[in-house]
């Protein structure tokens, strides 16, 4: 039969074996690796810059350009906001702001000056209509 036999060799200067815990603190130190830097570790933040959303009103253009064409106030509108969608894609975010309400202020304009028409309208033949009855 094959016997393997450990010998444990005890601290310099003491008579008595080591015991357990002894053991157990040199084998953690052994399996986990003695700590390198006793300094606290160091973080690094890295700041990532979010994609600023600039509404460029392509909709609301294409809309008001095609239904509320009023003074050709959308398709102004419309050409704007696409110089708005235009300067976004390059990376010129101010630029694409100034654009972009330029376009927003156009498309007001636009809707409420179709509103307008189009109340103006309905509201006209309907008094013409009973002016003549």
């Amino acid at each position: 039969m094959n016997h393997t036999v450990q010998t444990f060799f005890t601290p310099a200067g003491t008579d008595h074996p080591p015991n357990y815990e002894m053991l157990k603190e040199e084998h953690e130190v052994a399996t986990l690796g003695a700590p390198h830097n006793p300094a606290p570790p160091t973080s690094t933040v890295i700041h990532i810059r979010s994609e600023t959303s600039v509404p460029d009103h392509v909709v609301w253009s294409l809309f008001n350009t095609l239904f509320m064409n009023s003074c050709c106030l959308g398709f102004i509108a419309f050409a704007y906001s696409v110089k708005s969608r235009d300067r976004k894609m390059v990376g010129d975010l101010t630029g694409a702001q100034a654009y972009a309400s330029t376009a927003k202020c156009l498309n007001i304009w636009a809707l409420i000056l179709g509103i307008v028409m189009t109340i103006l309208l309905i509201i006209i033949p309907i008094l013409i209509l009973q002016a003549y009855q």
